[in-house]
């Protein structure tokens, strides 16, 4: 590849769906979105005992689980919010639902504007902090974020 065809691929801009979670605004990639529903729309079946896995849901005949993210991040809302949003992502793995406290937008952002976070290499779901008019978005690999690491079975020791 050449390096004007680089710099043409870097300038151009990607799509990222934004949303809010405990204060803070995050960002993915747009492409891995299949659709947004608000949380009383879903026909529900859970345990509501305050698991991240909040159970399944049912979406245009389709049953997905879903992740209530508000929980992983922090301590749940004590009861469900009108903005309350529910993201149907459409992963590599699989489709799920990702409960979220709202969606605000949809911002396009350069490859120049996201920046690595300091002292985040470890977390490899984190690709940078993105800056889109003067506002700071956590920008989430949403496919790493969500997916099920497995133990191997030799990796566990006896204490």
């Amino acid at each position: 590849m050449s390096s004007s065809t680089t710099q043409a691929s870097a300038a151009e801009a990607q799509q990222y769906l934004v949303f809010r979670l405990g204060g803070l605004d995050y960002a993915l990639d747009f492409s891995k979105v299949q659709e947004l529903r608000p949380l009383q729309a879903l026909e529900r079946f859970s345990s509501d005992d305050g698991e991240i896995i909040s159970g399944v849901v049912v979406s245009r005949g389709v049953i997905m689980p879903i992740v209530d993210m508000r929980i992983a991040f922090g301590p749940r809302p004590p009861q469900h919010d009108p903005l309350t949003d529910v993201i149907i992502l459409k992963l590599s793995s699989c489709v799920m639902g990702m409960v979220v406290d709202g969606v605000t937008d949809i911002v396009a952002l350069k490859l120049d504007q996201v920046q690595p976070i300091a002292g985040a290499a470890a977390v490899d779901y984190l690709i940078g902090l993105g800056e889109v008019d003067g506002r700071r978005l956590i920008v989430v690999d949403i496919d790493k974020l969500m997916s099920i690491r497995k133990v191997q079975f030799g990796a566990r020791q006896a204490a």
